[in-house]
């Protein structure tokens, strides 16, 4: 599956909402903001380059595109995990998705500057997490960074996916994503390491809302 690429200048993929603030719905609004300590420091390593390439693996919402052509000018492109996985999950398919995500990304290896991962890890099985994570460490070029959200307290509920809408350099808009959702793994520090072999943890800041927010770095 081809992924969507997103350079500044294109067409806005999202359609403007109306509400009580222009551009943005009532739902958004009600919706919660959350201060995130490692985004920013995300940001920084990105604006060391001078031509950022960014991958994002949750779905296209337009004002990240948006922010991150008036931040970095640089190339986006969202690989949109969270919709193969909600795909497979209305399908029954799940078995097949460590296989796809094997095969799934057509960047070069070392080819990218920086990936957000946002939650997406928490929502796969073990399997799936390992192919998933061995391909973002295949294509994050020497001082890269990838930045994660992972449970550290167990979810046994099903719960909706989050779309992650960036309002600021240090705050984030949580929005439920309109897909089947699932159930939440618990990683704890020494799997995601053990996880992302190859990479050094660069910052991790443990939230109150028990979410560990995790900078990863390739030297």
């Amino acid at each position: 599956m081809l992924s969507d690429i997103l350079k500044w200048g294109g067409k806005r993929l999202e359609p403007a909402t109306s509400g009580a603030v222009k551009g943005v719905s009532k739902a958004a609004i009600e919706e919660p903001v959350v201060g995130s300590k490692a985004f920013p420091k995300f940001l920084t390593a990105l604006t060391s380059q001078p031509s950022p390439v960014l991958i994002d693996l949750g779905p296209v919402i337009g004002t990240n595109v948006e922010f991150f052509g008036d931040r970095l000018g640089c190339k986006l492109f969202i690989e949109d995990i969270v919709g193969d996985l909600d795909r497979h999950t209305k399908a029954g398919t799940l078995d097949t998705l460590p296989g796809l995500l094997e095969t799934r990304f057509r960047h070069a290896d070392a080819s990218v500057d920086g990936i957000l991962c946002w939650d997406v890890f928490d929502f796969l099985d073990k399997n799936s997490a390992q192919a998933l994570a061995k391909q973002v460490i295949r294509m994050l070029r020497p001082g890269g960074a990838v930045m994660g959200l992972f449970c550290t307290a167990a979810k046994t509920d099903h719960l909706p996916y989050t779309k992650y809408e960036i309002v600021d350099d240090s705050n984030l808009r949580h929005r439920v994503h309109p897909g089947v959702g699932g159930v939440k793994r618990t990683l704890q520090n020494r799997d995601i390491i053990r996880m992302f072999e190859g990479l050094a943890v660069s910052d991790s800041f443990l939230l109150k809302s028990n979410i560990r927010e995790m900078l990863l770095r390739r030297r």
